[in-house]
């Protein structure tokens, strides 16, 4: 082979490892992106006395706007809330609501766990994991992710109960 097909190769190979590597930082970027804003108080105190408070940018907007316009009937319970808390809220999820590539897309029945990128991230969690007495569903992040509630969810820290 010849002094310039080689060189083309190399810079073919080089240009195509530089896309990997962006393409892999802009992912680790969006993982970040989702949990990156600080919890509201107000939206920590009344969320988390039920369940975790999910970081805001886990979901689009229009899904933070159908669960807020529909707390009276949310997954089965009335988590009504006085409307100036609702406004509040409304306000301060859909401002710091998921916008990147990989939450834009509003998921079935506004279900973090039901999301494309939910579900690829745990794609390699067993069904029977999910139903383990000390994780019960997809939704309960704290039983594996030991840092849910600060927003970490970093994988190196996963621990799945048995």
């Amino acid at each position: 082979m010849s002094h310039q097909p080689r060189l083309r190769l190399r810079q073919g190979l080089f240009g195509l490892m530089a896309a990997l590597l962006l393409t892999q930082a802009s992912m680790a970027d969006d993982d970040e992106r989702a949990t990156r804003a600080p919890l509201l108080p107000k939206y920590q105190q009344e969320c988390s006395s039920c369940h975790l408070a999910y970081p805001p940018g886990m979901l689009p907007a229009a899904s933070w706007q159908r669960l807020m316009n529909n707390l009276p009937k949310h997954y089965g319970t009335d988590a009504s809330l006085d409307p100036a808390t609702v406004k509040q809220l409304s306000t301060w999820l859909t401002a710091n609501a998921g916008n990147y590539r990989r939450v834009r897309e509003e998921p079935p029945q506004d279900r973090i766990t039901r999301s494309a990128w939910f579900i690829h991230k745990h794609d390699e969690v067993p069904a029977s994991t999910w139903k383990r007495p000390a994780i019960k569903s997809a939704a309960n992040c704290m039983a594996c992710h030991t840092g849910a509630e600060k927003g970490d969810y970093d994988e190196d820290r996963v621990r799945i109960p048995r």
